[in-house]
């Protein structure tokens, strides 16, 4: 029975809060006793303590209601010895009858409620009536604890994912660069690119002729403080005519050039041209990038985010108090030119990344309030016991091998992997010979292809390879139906994004690279290791069902070849036999 259903089935009993609690209210504490490195905060009327103590009049973990200002009503939980101030109630519970963060919970989704009886001109406040006549369901303290830890586990989460916001985006920007680095590494020699200079992908930019435009003429111009360095965004321009224009206001930028700062070009000031900035002007301290054609403008723009990149500008800057990178030097930079297709699915990935990284919006916040949200589901279903709905946890991606390998054969089609890295090999378990019969509806596989006997049970679906490492050592099987894989069998377990037959012909393949790894002994053996370390090209699930179906179509040709040739063989036989009765029956 789960907790849903135990609450529905629990006796419930309904008292105002004041009945199995006491509501009580703090006392002003002098502000010439708050210091800032006082032992214990000192809560007031809002929602974090005014300032610091070292007295304290509260216990730790008492539940807290601030009873003046404007976030009367609001309540918190206190963790550790506190002085409650004047406008500050405090809440102790009969913990004989009731769980003191049972009564937090309910009292935390009522503080809409009890914020709405604010009342008084001046300075808002909360009657303590308000408080104390408050229905409370009681179940028995049991239920109470199990509900408790359900919650808790929710208020951690966002107590935890709010507190570490900074290191979450740290950890986001981190992930964004080692993606981004790896996107644009091309180690693999599967994905042989072309190398080429910034120049040899570039086409040439010009310089404004100030003689030639007229006198009030504007134009916007784009110093390197423009830039921000944080967003990568141009978050402010001068107006300027020929008249007011600086010395160094040289540089006609268009609508998705990527210009770098090249003087301090580690402090990665750089951004991409919009539309409003085409045809404007920019500082000769900017480096001005414009595409030939041969790589996409976005594409540069990630690059000249990337590691490599700001290493080549860091060992090729010159100058001690004012350091800076020529052009020419910045031009001769080599990056991968894959294809325009590949380029695309690079930054859509990075774009994406980006985003998560520079908009907070759409970041952690997101994730905060789906926690929240998650944990205010539970706490009315809970509290309010009323069972419906089906719970399913979400979490913040943790990156991996894994989610690398999908991410990579998303952007460049079939990658190549290691069994282990995306199957999980799990060992059968042993039967004595006495538990199998000859027939039955569940084979038993062990130490080969041919079923040791049969069992009542199966401990294996339908539709799962195997791999024998004992005895036939390397032989590789796939069942079509339930099964019993013994302790001398390997079976995969898959992700939905890999295909189990799929997998099967993988192995298939590699068969003869995993008989050379057994073990020669009086029964030979196969490693687990040995499995997990082949490797193969690992393309999209539509493309694995794909080569199945082929080779399944293969696999039926074969077999009905196999089965048909005696048939064929005897058909042929008698029609030879009848024509040659026929063509050799000459009249006498």
């Amino acid at each position: 029975m789960n907790i849903l259903e135990e609450i529905q089935n629990c006796p419930v009993e309904w008292k105002e809060l004041g009945e199995v609690c006491s509501v009580k209210k703090g006392k002003q504490l002098n502000k010439n006793l708050l210091t800032e490195d006082g032992l214990y905060p000192a809560y007031n009327g809002g929602q974090t303590y005014s300032g610091r103590t070292n007295d304290y009049n509260v216990k730790a973990n008492t539940i807290i209601v601030s009873q003046g200002g404007a976030s009367a009503g609001f309540v918190n939980f206190v963790d550790t010895k506190f002085w409650a101030n004047a406008h500050c109630y405090y809440i102790l519970p009969d913990e004989t009858r009731v769980n003191n963060r049972f009564v937090y919970h309910f009292v935390k989704m009522n503080q809409k409620y009890l914020m709405d009886f604010q009342h008084g001109a001046g300075i808002p406040a909360l009657k303590a009536d308000k408080l104390s006549k408050l229905l409370l369901p009681i179940p028995p303290l049991e239920i109470q604890e199990k509900i408790v830890q359900i919650l808790d586990k929710f208020t951690d989460y966002v107590t935890e994912l709010t507190s570490e916001l900074t290191s979450e985006l740290t950890s986001r920007k981190k992930q964004y660069s080692f993606y981004r680095d790896k996107l644009l590494s091309f180690e693999d020699e599967v994905y042989q690119v072309e190398w080429k200079t910034l120049d040899a992908v570039s086409e040439q930019t010009n310089n404004i002729f100030w003689n030639k435009i007229g006198d009030d003429e504007l134009f916007k111009y784009i110093d390197l403080s423009s830039v921000d360095r944080v967003t990568n965004k141009i978050i402010e321009t001068t107006a300027i005519t020929k008249s007011t224009a600086p010395s160094r206001a040289q540089r006609i930028v268009k609508s998705d050039d990527i210009i770098l700062g090249t003087t301090r070009p580690t402090l990665k000031r750089f951004t991409k041209i919009t539309d409003d900035y085409n045809n404007q002007i920019c500082s000769t301290g900017f480096y001005i990038f414009r595409t030939n054609g041969e790589v996409l403008p976005n594409y540069v723009y990630h690059i000249f985010s990337s590691s490599d990149f700001y290493k080549y500008l860091e060992e090729n800057q010159s100058g001690v108090s004012y350091p800076a990178i020529s052009d020419t030097l910045v031009k001769k930079y080599k990056i991968p030119v894959p294809s325009l297709e590949i380029q695309s699915r690079i930054v859509q990935v990075l774009d994406n990344f980006d985003t998560v990284c520079n908009d907070l919006n759409i970041g952690l916040p997101k994730e905060i309030e789906l926690r929240q949200k998650q944990y205010e589901y539970f706490r009315e279903k809970l509290l309010t016991f009323i069972a419906e709905g089906e719970y399913t946890e979400s979490r913040v991606e943790e990156w991996d091998n894994s989610a690398l390998i999908k991410l990579l054969q998303w952007v460049f089609g079939p990658i190549r992997v290691k069994v282990g890295q995306v199957v999980n090999l799990q060992r059968g378990k042993r039967l004595v010979r006495n538990q199998l019969t000859t027939s039955g509806n569940f084979p038993v596989y062990q130490n080969s292809l041919t079923p040791l006997g049969y069992y009542t049970e199966s401990n294996r679906v339908k539709n799962t390879s195997f791999v024998i490492c004992a005895g036939a050592a390397g032989e590789i099987g796939y069942s079509d139906r339930d099964f019993w894989a013994a302790d001398d069998v390997y079976t995969l377990e898959t992700s939905d994004n890999i295909s189990d037959k799929f997998m099967y012909y993988v192995l298939l393949s590699k068969q003869d690279r995993l008989k050379s790894q057994v073990r020669k002994a009086s029964i030979p053996r196969l490693s687990k290791d040995a499995i997990d370390k082949v490797t193969f090209y690992l393309p999209s699930l539509a493309e694995q069902k794909r080569i199945v179906s082929i080779l399944d179509n293969f696999n039926t040709l074969t077999d009905s070849l196999s089965e048909g040739l005696p048939k064929e063989i005897e058909l042929r036989q008698k029609h030879y036999e009848y024509w040659r009765n026929q063509l050799l029956n000459f009249n006498e």
